[in-house]
């Protein structure tokens, strides 16, 4: 592997003009093809397999009118002083509804005196809007229409507010991508010391993200991608492709500094560098592809989508960086020795007379770790086993208005709702009822709707509404308790029992409440065959790059420890509601439902490629020397910046998620950003080190009955150190000439005549 990148990163060094052209040529041609790509189409939140699912298929075939995938809202009328029925309030209410029919893409809208949408004491009433597309169809001029009417009715007298996903804002622009980008450049800047070094990685990295994007775009009507497919390869593409570039151009700076030529040390930093780049990247490459697992469409065109771009950014480190070396040429400096004055009686070898080398923090904080290990293993173990501790209460559910700031529209809608018409009005369920072969509808129906409201934890429910075919019916069942409950999670569970069908219908159950249900249930019963699948594929592929079984074990263990510590910060935080007030978690409440196998697959990839870049330093300089100790600080002394560096840019990126007003990208930032900071900075920077301080020599060893099994796969570059060193061999026996030799020529001129 070494080998062939070697030959790679010298071909793209000696032919840069050839391979920049190129990748410019990539991208321009992505990005036409992109611009001439029809549009997107919707995203596919099915859930192939789920109750709720089959019941919204039916509902489509049988009831096509109801449009159950239409977007949706509630606007909530509230008289401030007598009632909503009074003529004054009524006028401006009908006025309302009518202003709303009369909306883009508006397919109905229910008048709250026809419907008797009005609370009991009157103060109180909604109109139901439903629209005749998807909510990602649903367009800006649909939901400034929406908004706009609610503005003009709001008066001394009434208050409007709206709720639904119609309300739900669009999703935002670039400010997160800007502030991680703002971020790694100011980190970029100060681990190189010099702009164009800290220029390279940035803009290598928005050149990948720009190709990945470009191409998703092209790709998404024939390949049926929907719009929202780009958003994860977009984040992760430019982390990973200001990583890899990062440590390439950081070996590079290196290689430059032992004295080497500029293609020699660009060839070199491809070489090694970038072979523990390719094996990165592989394992992000694995983590991603495994969401296919899932069985969530939109999951697995999220994974597959990003797994592309991160082989991109691969490529465009083991090629495109070594280009960009060659054409920058001399304005990238080699690293600078960090010396200080002061007399040393032991002057290191290579530092100049009078000087003495100075350790950097990580070769500090490798020694303190090296030298009481077992102390630091206990402690950082016990540490992130504590804050774990919360994962035990772990409450999955999909974020509603109820998770909204107090200052929304749409939590204060969902407050007057709960308010005038109980706790569960704001989660209704749907039954479906379809009669047995030959069965009738009518009488089925009724007997369920009879079942349903004996049954406890049912506020209310309505009369049946009968399909053309007259064999389906729907009935609309409102729970007595709020939609997160653990009560009205009960309900549901009940009314699937066999006994509310009874034998002459099938009851299939839907509705927002049940579908955050199975889709708990479903990403929950996926996560442990996902970790299996992404922990052990990953684990084979460690064993060839370290030629190791104990590291590679390390690495895992290591992972499931920082995961488990990141989900546990986010229920202590987001359901439980400690410090809530300082990330901005105005309603503590259940924990989104793809958190938990969203954060494994994300952190896995970041957590391997932090283990295979500090740890391949470690193992290349033990490969050197044999001695265990002196190689975990010796790979500390040549990565732990950059480790740190790489770290740093991680974990402000997606903490500029969490300015976020939207509950669920606040907690996928404050999870992403906190499992990164422990799986960066106490399992990789803390825990690895005493392990393999404890474990010795015993860490490097592979069975022999596995060595012979395992390919060589060179990541530390061994083999280019052995031509190396062969070279060097052959140019002294070439040149050396014996004393005796010297003398016979002195001594008979002629005879070499």
């Amino acid at each position: 592997m070494a080998a062939f990148l070697y030959k790679t990163g010298q071909f793209s060094f000696r032919r840069r003009w050839f391979v920049t052209a190129l990748w410019a040529g990539l991208l321009v041609a992505a990005g036409v093809l992109a611009s001439r790509a029809d549009a997107a189409p919707p995203n596919d939140f099915s859930l192939p397999g789920t109750e709720a699912q089959r019941a919204y298929d039916l509902l489509d075939e049988r009831f096509p009118e109801v449009n159950a995938d239409g977007a949706a809202a509630r606007v909530v009328f509230k008289a401030d002083d007598g009632k909503v029925t009074a003529p004054a309030a009524r006028r401006a209410v009908e006025d309302a509804v009518r202003a709303l029919g009369e909306g883009p893409q508006v397919d109905r809208v229910t008048n709250p005196f026809e419907t008797g949408s009005v609370s009991k004491d009157g103060t109180i009433a909604y109109a139901q809007v439903s629209y005749s597309v998807p909510v990602t169809e649903l367009s800006d001029t649909s939901r400034e229409a929406l908004m706009d009417t609610v503005a003009e009715t709001n008066s001394s007298g009434l208050t409007v507010e709206a709720g639904g996903n119609a309300v739900s804002d669009a999703v935002g622009g670039h400010s997160s991508e800007a502030i991680g980008i703002a971020v790694a450049a100011v980190v970029l800047v100060i681990t190189f010391g010099a702009l164009i070094a800290a220029g390279l990685p940035l803009l290598t990295a928005l050149l990948g993200v720009g190709v990945g994007t470009c191409a998703i775009k092209a790709l998404a009507a024939p390949l049926g991608l929907g719009g929202t497919t780009s958003v994860l390869a977009t984040m992760l593409g430019l982390a990973v492709g200001i990583d890899y570039a990062l440590f390439v151009v950081s070996r590079y700076r290196d290689e430059l500094a032992r004295g080497r030529s500029s293609e020699d040390a660009a060839a070199r930093a491809v070489g090694t560098a970038g072979s523990a780049v390719v094996f990165a990247g592989l394992t992000v490459v694995i983590a991603l592809a495994g969401l296919s697992v899932v069985g969530i469409p939109v999951l697995t065109q999220m994974g597959l989508a990003a797994a592309g771009t991160v082989a991109l950014a691969v490529l465009i480190a083991v090629t495109l960086i070594p280009a960009l070396l060659g054409i920058a040429g001399k304005r990238i400096r080699p690293a600078r020795a960090r010396l200080r004055k002061r007399p040393a009686p032991d002057v290191p070898d290579g530092v100049p007379s009078g000087t003495s080398a100075r350790p950097t923090l990580g070769v500090r904080w490798a020694r303190f770790t090296t030298r009481r290990p077992l102390a630091v293993l206990l402690v950082g173990a016990a540490a992130l086993i504590a804050t774990a501790v919360p994962v035990a209460s772990l409450e999955l559910g999909l974020p509603g208005d109820e998770s909204k700031p107090a200052s929304t529209t749409q939590r204060r809608a969902y407050d007057l709702l709960a308010d005038g018409f109980g706790p569960g009005f704001n989660g209704p369920l749907t039954a479906v009822v379809r009669a047995g072969d030959g069965g009738d509808a009518r009488s089925a129906a009724r007997a369920t709707a009879t079942r349903i409201k004996n049954t406890d934890g049912v506020a209310t429910v309505t009369p049946p509404r009968f399909n053309d075919g007259k064999d389906t019916a729907v009935l609309t069942v409102v729970p007595a308790t709020a939609p997160g409950s653990k009560e009205t999670t009960d309900l549901v569970h009940a009314l699937r029992a066999p006994e509310i069908e009874g034998d002459d219908a099938q009851v299939l159950v839907a509705g927002t409440t049940a579908m955050s249900i199975d889709v708990s249930q479903k990403l929950a019963d996926a996560l442990l065959p996902y970790i299996a699948l992404v922990v052990g594929l990953a684990f084979l592929l460690l064993i060839a790059v370290f030629r190791s079984v104990l590291v590679p074990l390390k690495a895992a263990l290591g992972f499931l420890l920082s995961i488990a510590a990141g989900l546990g910060a986010v229920v202590a935080v987001f359901q439980w509601g400690w410090l809530g007030s300082l990330f901005g978690v105005s309603e503590p409440g259940p924990v989104m439902s793809i958190m938990p196998i969203f954060m494994v697959g994300v952190v896995f990839g970041l957590a391997m490629d932090y283990e295979v870049f500090l740890v391949t330093r470690m193992r290349e300089a033990y490969v050197a020397d044999r001695q265990p100790v002196r190689a975990v600080i010796g790979g500390f002394e040549h990565s732990a910046r950059v480790v740190t560096a790489a770290a740093v840019i991680m974990i402000s990126v997606f903490a500029g998620f969490m300015g976020s007003s939207e509950q669920m990208v606040k907690t996928i930032g404050f999870g992403l950003a906190i499992a990164v900071l422990f799986d960066a900075f106490v399992v990789r920077m803390t825990l690895v080190p005493a392990v393999l301080a404890l474990l010795g020599h015993r860490a490097w060893r592979l069975p022999r009955w596995l060595d012979r099994w395992v390919p060589h796969v060179d990541v530390e570059g061994e083999s280019l150190q052995a031509r190396e060193t062969a070279r060097t061999d052959a140019t002294r026996q070439n040149t050396d000439t014996t004393p005796q030799n010297t003398d016979t020529l002195a001594a008979d001129p002629y005879e070499v005549r």
